[in-house]
């Protein structure tokens, strides 16, 4: 019986002895694996422009660039300082801080701190160099424009600037819902510009919606003279899920441009509360943009494929679609870089990590008097390759 047990104990620890030298090469492999992975992560991001050869090269209707210098785009529609459609027209944007504190930016860790040409930045101070750069960008191409900021009374925004006001709104302004915020700060907006309408009549202000990470790179007050009948205007891209990005609204100022914007937009928040408040962090104004508007009988989803503006009546508004590629163009992250930058892009919208991108990109253009805004879209369409630290 013993020697029977002794067997027994014997085949059953037979199967470890076998499996032992590869549970052992098994976690060397975890252990190489868990060495390199912070390594690999930090190599993730960049500190610095990474460049690469200009996509669209040899295409006649793409930016061509050698170095950063720009061969066949050298002028845009108007000179910026005698623009005759700027005039009577306001960016409209929403922003707001965390951990704004005196304290939060005295004790930054240093980990967090991020450089950026010979400037140093913690979290609050990078986000309002971005806002200050896109009101630089509006400065130089759009001078008689006016910024509105729409932000949460709470917040102390260290921002003085001409023709820049801020405009408080009472509202959620936490992470999790500022994009359902954004859409009722728009309406609250409007509604108290149809207020004022009706008290000063005749008086007549355009409204562009935008991100704060977007520079205007040129006049873009021509859409209201080209397109004198809409009443609200999105972008689109070839997109099935998300064809419409809502980092781009422009808005007629007149009274009935207003009221039909408004009732549009209060459709799009009801749809986002109803159907998308899950994803009321990010994208869910987005699908809500894109359901009123596939909502609409008849309404040709063929129409996004193409890059040509046109107008389509949505409920009671007449809306105009406007190409992402000419008023929302967002530089590809990865080797994806695609066709290039057309030629007749207006606005250059950094999402996400490509903040960082933006600052350089202001940083070039504001480098010398003979740095041009063709040579500084060279320098983005030669970089925005990798992620950045921002």
């Amino acid at each position: 019986m013993k020697v029977c047990s002794g067997w027994r104990r014997f085949l059953l620890l037979l199967p470890v002895i076998f499996l032992f030298p590869h549970i052992i090469s098994v976690l060397e492999l975890h252990r190489d694996s868990t060495v390199e992975h912070p390594h690999h992560r930090q190599t993730n991001k960049f500190d610095h422009l990474v460049f690469g050869p200009a996509a669209g090269e040899g295409l006649h209707d793409r930016l061509q660039c050698q170095g950063t210098k720009a061969l066949n785009k050298t002028h845009f529609s108007s000179s910026p300082r005698n623009s005759k459609f700027g005039d009577g027209i306001s960016f409209v944007t929403v922003f707001t801080t965390y951990n704004s504190t005196v304290d939060s930016l005295v004790k930054s860790r240093s980990s967090e701190q991020v450089s950026v040409g010979n400037m140093s930045y913690n979290k609050v101070e990078r986000s309002m160099a971005v806002l200050n750069a896109f009101i630089n960008f509006i400065e130089v191409t759009m001078p008689q424009s006016n910024v509105l900021i729409l932000t949460d009374p709470a917040s102390t925004l260290p921002v003085h600037r001409n023709r820049v006001t801020l405009y408080p709104i009472q509202g959620e302004y936490s992470r999790d819902k500022l994009m359902l915020q954004r859409i009722r700060s728009y309406i609250v907006f409007l509604e108290q510009k149809l207020e004022e309408q009706s008290q000063l009549p005749g008086r007549i202000s355009h409204y562009i919606f935008t991100d704060s990470d977007v520079a205007v790179i040129d006049d873009l007050g021509q859409i209201f003279n080209d397109y004198p009948l809409f009443d609200i205007a999105l972008t689109f891209r070839n997109n099935k899920d998300q064809p419409l990005n809502s980092g781009f609204i422009a808005v007629r100022g007149s009274r009935d441009g207003i009221q039909r914007a408004t009732i549009f937009l209060q459709e799009v928040l009801q749809v986002y509360s109803s159907k998308y408040i899950k994803a009321s962090r990010m994208l869910g104004d987005q699908l809500a943009l894109a359901w009123v508007v596939k909502s609409q009988a008849n309404f040709n989803l063929k129409r996004f494929t193409k890059q040509q503006p046109f107008e389509e009546k949505i409920g009671g508004a007449l809306v105009l679609f406007l190409p992402c590629a000419t008023y929302n163009w967002t530089p590809p992250e990865g080797a994806g870089q695609f066709h290039g930058m057309p030629l007749d892009v207006k606005v250059v919208h950094f999402k996400g990590s490509r903040k960082r991108l933006m600052l350089e990109s202001w940083n070039f253009l504001n480098s010398s008097p003979s740095s041009h805004i063709p040579d500084m879209l060279c320098l983005i369409l030669k970089s925005g390759r990798t992620k950045y630290d921002f």
